[in-house]
This record gives C-alpha cells, structure tokens and sequence, in this order.
C-alpha cells in the first residue's frame, strides 16, 4: 500500500460505514508493527469491531496482539469514558454542595453529548499529549463512519470556541471549570490533526457512488478544518478472471464506471487500489495478506460449504407481505454502516406504496442517500430527510420562544448561549425523529436509521431529552412522551436488522439485538443483503466468497432470526424505482 511508504505518526482511517475502513487500519498497523515499529492501533468507533478483526478482547487500555510484535490496541469505550468523565466533573463538589446540586449536576452529565465529549477527551489525550503515546513510533486511529467521524475532529474547535466565549460557567455538560481546563490539550489536537509532518488523513472508499461522493464530501469538509494531508484508498476493486460469469463481468464493470466518474476533489491525491479479498478479513495471516497484495486462499482456512437452501432463508417479498398486513406503522432498518439499509428501506417503502399505502420514507443518516437511491417520485410516497442543521434552528426558536420569553436580556442571553452548545444537535435531531415515529399511526413510516451506534444513541435518549427539555423549554412533546411505548409495541413498531453474509457484520447485528431487546425492543426480521447464495457464479474470487457466507447465513439463520429475508447480489445496481422493485421481487430459490 502507498501509504506505508512514507508513513507520519499519526494515520486517522476514515470513510462511509462498511468501507473497510477496521481491516485497512489492522493491515497497516501489522505492517508497520512487521517492519520493527511500535504501533499503537485505536478505534474511536461506539460501534467498534476491532475485537473481532484481530481475534482478541480489547479494552480501554493498550493490549498487546497476539502474534504482532510490536502492535498494541485498544477500544475507547463512549459509556465507560462517560462515567469516569461524569465523576471527574462531580467529585470535587461532593461534600460542599447539597445533594440536590449534586444530583442535577448528574443528570446534566448524564445526556449523549456527555458520551461524546468524554470519548473525545479520550482521543484527544492520544492525539493531543504526545507523553501520553511517546513510546510508540505511529498511532492510528481506526474511526468511526464519517458521519460520527467529522463530529469528532470539530469538536476541537467546536467547544475551543464554545469555552472561549462561554460567560456564565454552566452548559448542558454542567460546571464548565473541567472543560477549561482541557483547552489547551484541546489546541494541541487541532495543531496535530493539521500538521502534514504528524497526520495523515486516509479515505478509504469502495469503488461505488456513495462511498465516493461521501469521500468526497469528508476530504473538502477536512481540508476546511486543516486537514490537508489525504491519501484516498479504494477498497474492495474487483477484476473478473472468468469471462464467461456475467456476475463478475457486471461487478467489475459496475466498478469501472464508477471510477471513471471520480469526483474531482479526490482526483489528484495520492490513491491506493486494494483488490477484492476472496475471503472474510479476520485474523493477523489475512491482514498481511491485505499489505503484502497476496490475497489468496492459502491464506486462511476453508469454510464450511454453503447452504442448500432449506434453513427458512425467505425473500423480502415474503417480508413485505408481512408487513402490509398492520396497515400502518413505523418500520426501521438497523444495522452496521455500509450493509445497505438506505437501500433496503427504499425498496420497502416503494413495495408498500404500490400496495397502495401512504408511505413517509426518512432518514436520520447524516450522510442521506435515500433520496440518491429512489431517483424519482411515486404515488402514495413522501420522501424526507431529518436535516440536522434546519432541526437546531426550529429547535433553539422554539427554546427561545418559550422558555427565554419572559427572561431578562442577560437571561435570554445565557439561553442563546446554552443553544450554541453541540449537544442542541443531537437533542434537535431526536425530536424530529420522534416527530416523524408518530406520522406511524396516519400510514407506514420508513426510517432509514444512521449506523448501529448513533442510532442506539437515539434510542436511549429518551430520559436525557426529558431532562434537558425539563431545563430548557416548558413542555415535553406529545411525540416524544409516546416514543420509547410505540417502539416497545410489535404492533406499532417493526425494526428490520440488515445486515451481509460475512463476520463482522452479522455479529455486530447480534450486538445490536441484544441491545434493543434489553430496551424492550423485539427485532422483526433480518435481512441478509448483497449474498452469493443464490447466484451461479464461476469466478474463482467470486466462488470463495460464496462458500465462506456459508456459516453466516447458517448462524443467522438457526441462532438470531425468525424471519431471515435474504437479498441476492443485484447484477444491475438497484438504484430508482424499477431497481428498488425488482430487488423486492426476486425470491430466493435453492440451487442445484
């Protein structure tokens, strides 16, 4: 790989969710660790699978890789870093203030912009404090989907400024004093983040629109923020070897095209091709391989052979069917970035249109392609976006309207103030989607749901927006009061998990389900994505990675679901209507 040629300390790994943006990270950081470098390996990823990628249980502290000399990593976990943020901020104050004080210092702290600043505190000691990582030659950080990873690298400036002009010593993350505090360390990470010597921005892409246009759209935004050193890597090429496989033939000419349109922002950087893997990334050998550009089968054991098609693996035609029959309701997709879940909830929501339904398909998804993916209109289909930005501005008026109407000008003044924090965005954005869970009981709601761990974020906000509308504004909406009750109900609610035939996925999907059944949430169905299964092909990459789905489709099958749709791998892209339909219509049969 290209980058490995000259590497700085620092290399950020960032890209649409399932990219590769984990293996790339873990096959660099091997390496780098082979040729005699101590290297530090981090994910700043809520949702983070490292674990699984490297074979071994990581925590919050740096963990030496079995069978890497010289490779350390660790996971910075959101939750935990929350809690001991939470008590650096309260301890102080215990004994001195009344417990009333103390207890509504807890529940300032204890929202989701808490989560992330803490976990930002802990990335920033990495990047910020160069004592904290001087006994490693490089750091690289394996982020977040892009989303997730843009709000990480502005909270620097976001909340240096926040502090710079915060007069009142309060915000929704409580007493300001801690914060201050780390201003400095703050600086120091905005310095590394933009100096070309130290850090290296790497993009990695999958050679698709989306991935390319949201590349595109995180090397200008970064390049704004001072981050000028890019390095563009696209994942997962394909070149067939069997002419005579119209799969293959249409994949890679799927892939050529797409090349050929490159945004222009990403033509001049510096570019690694990284060919499609005939097998699942997981474990040291295939990392290397990865590096090394030897991607064979000799570098892994064979899988299991594939299934027969007699495990209950159904369509989503069948799943359609079963949907339509509550007539109304909220259907959500979940599941890792980059599964397809804008996809599968576009085809749904057409189904349920030509049905004759009044169907709202909307997105909480910072990176937004539905509209991209539907490409056209459609009787009985209303298509949205939760736009972040238009959400904090209804939201801060709203605040201001009602709870700063009858305070003084300095009053009014501190509000406005507590509304420039970053965690108003996350507090608007919640209430729009609850707005558009309670359009449910009118028609269908399709919600095109952001990557697993934001989405998560947003359903366990419920008690924190209470509390922070509580401080802020009068009323708590009739919408959000009825959420968290509406997505409990099976009769109401219908959360399809998506997920691909491969390991990382299905077991974050599983994670996934046990975290919504924990909220009282019961998973519909699973929908497995984008699977060879079903298809005759004859290309020799394309062969392997049809017998290695074998096992996930079985475990998905038999441990997690009842009710599997699985979805073929599309030889034309299914983008518009007749793509979406056509995606809808295939059934699954079993082969020869």
């Amino acid at each position: 790989m290209e980058m490995l040629k000259n590497p700085t300390r620092n290399l950020f790994f960032t890209g649409k969710g399932g990219v590769g943006k984990t293996s790339l990270a873990c096959a660099t950081a091997i390496a780098l660790a082979d040729a005699g470098k101590r290297v530090l390996l981090v994910s700043t990823d809520p949702a983070s699978n490292l674990d699984e990628v490297l074979g071994v249980q990581l925590t919050s502290a740096p963990t030496p890789i079995p069978g890497v000399q010289g490779l350390l990593a660790l996971n910075i976990d959101p939750e935990a870093a929350a809690r001991d943020y939470r008590e650096r901020m309260v301890e102080p104050y215990r004994g001195i203030l009344p417990d009333t004080a103390i207890n509504s210092m807890e529940e300032q702290l204890s929202g989701s912009c808490t989560v992330e600043i803490a976990a930002f505190d802990e990335f920033a000691k990495l990047l910020g404090e160069p004592r904290a990582t001087a006994e490693f030659d490089h750091v690289i950080f394996d982020t977040a989907p892009t989303g997730h990873t843009l709000r990480l690298l502005t909270l620097p400036s976001a909340w240096s400024g926040f502090l710079a002009n915060n007069t009142s010593g309060t915000s929704c993350l409580g007493p300001l004093a801690g914060l201050q505090a780390q201003q400095q360390l703050y600086q120091q990470t905005v310095q590394a983040l933009g100096d070309p010597r130290v850090t290296t921005l790497v993009l990695v892409t999958r050679a698709d629109a989306a991935s390319l246009a949201e590349a595109a759209r995180t090397s200008g935004e970064l390049a704004q923020l001072g981050v000028q050193n890019q390095h563009l890597v696209v994942n997962g090429v394909f070149q067939a070897t069997d002419a005579s496989d119209p799969v293959a033939k249409s994949m890679e000419e799927r892939a050529e095209r797409v090349l050929a349109d490159i945004p222009a922002v990403l033509i001049d950087l510096p570019r690694t091709v990284v060919p499609l893997a005939p097998y699942g990334l997981l474990g040291a050998d295939a990392l290397r391989a990865v590096a090394a550009g030897k991607l064979d089968e000799s570098a892994v054991d064979a899988a299991e052979a594939v299934l027969t098609g007699e495990e209950g693996l159904g369509s989503l035609a069948e799943l359609v069917e079963e949907l339509a029959q509550a007539g109304r309701g909220v259907i959500l997709t979940m599941g890792k970035g980059g599964v397809g879940k804008t996809t599968i909830a576009a085809a749904v929501a057409v189904a349920l249109a030509d049905r004759g339904f009044p169907v709202h398909l909307s997105t909480t998804d910072p990176a937004a392609h539905v509209a991209a993916t539907i490409g056209g209109t459609l009787p009985n289909l209303q298509v949205s976006r939760i736009d972040p930005k238009a959400e904090i501005a209804a939201y801060s008026a709203e605040v201001m309207a009602s709870a700063g109407a009858n305070l003084d000008e300095h009053g009014r003044a501190l509000l406005e103030e507590d509304l420039r924090s970053p965690c108003t965005e996350e507090i608007a954005v919640f209430r729009a989607f609850a707005a558009a869970v309670d359009q449910g009981r009118e028609g269908f709601v399709v919600l095109d749901t952001a990557p697993t761990g934001h989405t998560i974020l947003l359903l366990d906000a419920a008690l924190a927006y209470h509390r922070e509308m509580s401080r802020q504004a009068s009323e708590l909406p009739a919408s959000v009061q009825q959420l968290l009750p509406r997505l409990r109900d099976p009769e109401f609610s219908h959360v399809l998990i998506v997920t691909l035939p491969e390991a990382t996925p299905v077991h974050e999907a599983a994670h996934l389900q046990r975290d919504l059944r924990r909220a009282g949430i019961e998973p519909f169905g699973w929908v497995i994505n984008q699977s060879l299964h079903p298809l005759d092909v004859r290309d020799p990459v394309l062969v392997s990675r049809q017998r290695h789905e074998g096992p996930f489709l079985r475990e998905v099958a038999t441990q997690h679901a009842s009710r599997v749709a699985l979805v073929p791998w599309q030889v034309q892209a299914p983008v518009g209507v007749a793509g979406l339909r056509s995606l809808v219509a295939q059934l699954v049969a079993a082969k020869e």
